[in-house]
This record gives structure tokens, C-alpha cells and sequence, in this order.
């Protein structure tokens, strides 16, 4: 039967995860989920600085798929993605005012990169999907004055959260940015981490946003 942990009982108890939440992500009235083609990244960004867009993709053995999402993120946190529709019309973010926050949801950690090899192994999906969009969009983020947000889905234990904070800081050192910029939210969807939510905060610490 599953239970509370007796092993981090004292986690639970003190509640000592979490940090104070950066602006972006205070006022988050409305959180949308979509795909990163074209159109709906532009009509997700243009829902404004309340609304939180979490980035999602139906993973496929193409990894085109996957590329032209990570680079039309990057388009669109330097204003130049635009996209006309079959029928003529036209997408652009608007001119003016705030976006809304992009929050990038890696694939599972179930699922696998076969077009990328580490020591003769598949990469891990999250990994590359995670690495990618610091590489392409961390700077870009700060640059704006906010900062790269994550979260991921079906989340079983707060060792996986433990692993995600490992990635957070090797990713923040590896590319100079302060411990603590990027901001993860995790989607509380299976019942063992229902009974683990305190320690996942706890695992997180500086990272966490929800």
C-alpha cells in the first residue's frame, strides 16, 4: 500500500522547499497547453503576461518535429516568428505589451533520443529537450528580463526531482547564469507523488515555482 515516506518524514513536517517566486510567475490566472508549431506559439504568446503557456509535443521518430519546435521558441523570444495559414491569413505577436511565460515541458523520462549518442547510448529525451531550449533560449529569457521556466509530467518520486535539480545546476554553471534562475512547476499526476509533494519541493528548493 503506498503511504508517507518514513524516511523523510522530518522533510514533511518542517516544509522547507520552495523559494519566493519570481514576477513572471506570481499572477498566473490562466495556463494553456499547446503544441510549437507556428500558429500556436504566436496565439499562445499573444495571450499576455498573465497567462502561462506550457509547451508540449507529440513526440515522433522524425526529430525535425522536435528541432523546428525548439527553433521556433527561439523565434519567438526574438520577436521574428510569423506564420501564414492555407487560407491567407497571417499570425505575428503583437507589437506591443508583454507575452505570456513560456513554460517548456521536456518529454518523459521514459522516452529516448535515438539521433543523439552518448557513449554508444541513446540520449534521454528529457535531457536533450531540456539542454536545447538553455542553450537557445536561457540568455534570450534574462535578456528580457525573466528567465527560463520549466515543468514535466508524471513525476513518481522526489528522486526524479532531485535528478531535475542536478540537471538545473549543471545546465545554470555550464552556461553562467546564477543557481536558482530557472523555475520548475511539477504536474502532480500519479498517485505515488501525491504522497511525496512536500519532498519534491524540498528536492528542488531555489527551482521550485509550484
Amino acid at each position: 500500500m503506498l503511504d508517507f515516506l518514513p524516511e523523510t518524514a522530518h522533510v514533511a513536517r518542517t516544509r522547507t522547499g520552495g523559494s519566493r517566486r519570481p514576477r513572471r510567475l506570481v499572477d498566473r490566472r490562466v495556463e494553456i497547453t499547446g503544441p510549437t508549431d507556428k500558429k500556436m506559439t504566436i496565439n499562445a504568446l499573444n495571450s499576455g503576461p498573465t497567462c502561462g503557456w506550457r509547451t508540449s509535443r507529440t513526440p515522433t521518430p522524425a526529430v525535425g518535429h522536435m528541432i523546428t519546435g525548439q527553433l521556433n521558441l527561439k523565434d519567438a523570444l526574438d520577436r521574428t516568428i510569423d506564420f501564414r495559414s492555407a487560407d491567407g491569413k497571417d499570425y505575428a505577436l503583437g507589437p506591443d505589451g508583454e507575452l505570456a511565460t513560456i513554460v517548456v515541458r521536456p518529454r518523459g523520462w521514459h522516452l529516448d533520443e535515438k539521433h543523439i549518442l552518448v557513449d554508444g547510448k541513446r540520449a534521454s529525451g528529457s535531457l536533450v529537450d531540456f539542454a536545447l531550449y538553455m542553450a537557445a533560449g536561457a540568455q534570450r529569457q534574462l535578456d528580457k528580463g525573466k528567465g527560463p521556466t520549466s515543468t514535466w509530467p508524471r513525476t513518481k518520486s522526489h528522486l526524479e526531482a532531485r535528478l531535475w535539480n542536478d540537471a538545473f545546476n549543471l545546465a545554470q554553471d555550464a552556461l553562467g547564469i546564477s543557481r536558482g534562475t530557472i523555475r520548475a512547476t511539477v504536474l502532480i499526476e500519479t498517485i505515488p507523488a501525491a504522497f511525496e509533494m512536500e519532498e519534491i519541493l524540498y528536492e528542488l528548493r531555489d527551482h521550485s515555482a509550484a
